[in-house]
């Protein structure tokens, strides 16, 4: 009996000095290395790079090699880039578990951004679908910059010719996002009432617009500044955070898409329709567990009622970047932006998105 104890006392000390080691090693931060210079034949171009993890201190405009594509890549020369919460999580390294995928100690890949709008500049022997010339969005590596390199089949799209590209680059993951957690999550159908906690920022603007578009009856819930324009993207009904709790107010709702997370799950509960299904997108920050918290605590609620909570992890997806595409194109759908930055300004509009208090979307104008 006693050596059983033993065993397991050993084992737990293991696993104790296993996590730890790891918790180490997932935390700690290397210092910035300098700037490589550019091979002296190499064609160059301007870019935000990150060498180190940090603040928005840690980005910086450098000159770095222009890339090139192989049979089956596409150049594109970005005019044009949006800045999500996404942007800075790859910033910061945080939550620190991400650092498994994206580096440890420091980032693998250097250049920072997914979403962005321009013009192909070059084509592989192999590409069909896109020729030099083509306007298109969509989602790849290293928006923050002149050129980058991304297939036919990835989150790439043709843009709509009633779009700028300051508009088409702020679409792809946050209304991707809203477009899932409607559709796949939510199931929304014609005639449903639905409330978006967060009606005023990136994905809720898309989000309001979107529900309207699937035929239901949508509440926005927003700041007193916000709730003028949440009302001209379509909204039906209008809260005012500020001075009404939308979970004391007796109205039931099929759907709740929750990007702020300000009333807990069990409020939230309280004003769902019998089988109604909230989706929680994004969480607290936080370099540990912060940002799971909510989701665990969705996953252990919904056994146990009729309703649904759900995490939403959204996929950059080529179809729904499309079906967006066809919605903007029709004017159900028009990006909203807050302020544009200059590509030098790119750490300003990073600090911005931080704060977390844009009406509708942030975007760097790369030209």
């Amino acid at each position: 009996m006693k050596l059983r104890y033993k065993i397991l006392g050993s084992l737990l000390v293991l696993v104790i000095v296993g996590l730890t080691v790891l918790a180490i090693a997932l935390s700690y931060n290397r210092p910035c290395g300098p700037a490589p210079a550019p091979g002296g034949s190499a064609e160059t171009m301007k870019a935000i790079v990150y060498r180190c993890y940090g603040s928005p201190d840690v980005l910086t405009l450098e000159e770095i090699e222009k890339p090139a594509i192989n049979d089956e890549e596409i150049l594109v020369k970005v005019h044009a880039a949006g800045v999500n919460p996404l942007d800075w999580h790859y910033m910061r390294g945080s939550p620190y578990i991400m650092r498994l995928g994206t580096g440890m100690g420091k980032p693998k890949d250097i250049r920072l951004g997914v979403d962005f709008a321009g013009k192909v500049e070059a084509v592989g022997a192999k590409v069909r679908k896109f020729e030099v010339g083509d306007a298109v969005f969509g989602g790849g590596a290293g928006a923050f910059g002149q050129y980058l390199v991304t297939r036919e089949d990835r989150a790439l799209a043709h843009m709509p010719e009633n779009l700028m590209f300051e508009e088409a680059a702020s679409v792809t993951v946050a209304a991707i996002t809203a477009l899932q957690a409607l559709r796949d999550y939510g199931k929304v159908e014609q005639g449903q009432k639905v409330l978006i906690n967060g009606a005023s920022g990136g994905v809720g603007t898309f989000a309001v617009q979107i529900a309207k578009s699937m035929g239901a009856e949508v509440t926005g819930v927003c700041s007193t500044r916000n709730l003028a324009m949440v009302k001209s993207i379509g909204a039906d009904h209008v809260i005012d955070y500020k001075n009404q709790d939308y979970t004391q107010g007796g109205q039931k709702y099929d759907v709740i898409i929750d990007m702020v997370g300000n009333r807990s799950l069990l409020e939230n509960r309280g004003v769902l329709a019998p089988e109604g299904r909230m989706v929680i997108v994004g969480g607290p920050p936080g370099n540990w567990l912060g940002p799971l918290v909510r989701p665990i605590k969705a996953m252990l609620l919904s056994p146990f009622v009729d309703q649904q909570f759900k995490m939403i992890l959204a996929r950059l997806d080529v179809d729904d970047l499309r079906t967006l595409a066809d919605l903007m194109a029709a004017g159900e759908v028009t990006p909203v932006i807050d302020r544009l930055f200059k590509l030098s300004e790119t750490p300003d509009a990073i600090r911005y998105s931080e704060q977390g208090h844009a009406r509708g979307k942030i975007v760097v104008s790369i030209d």
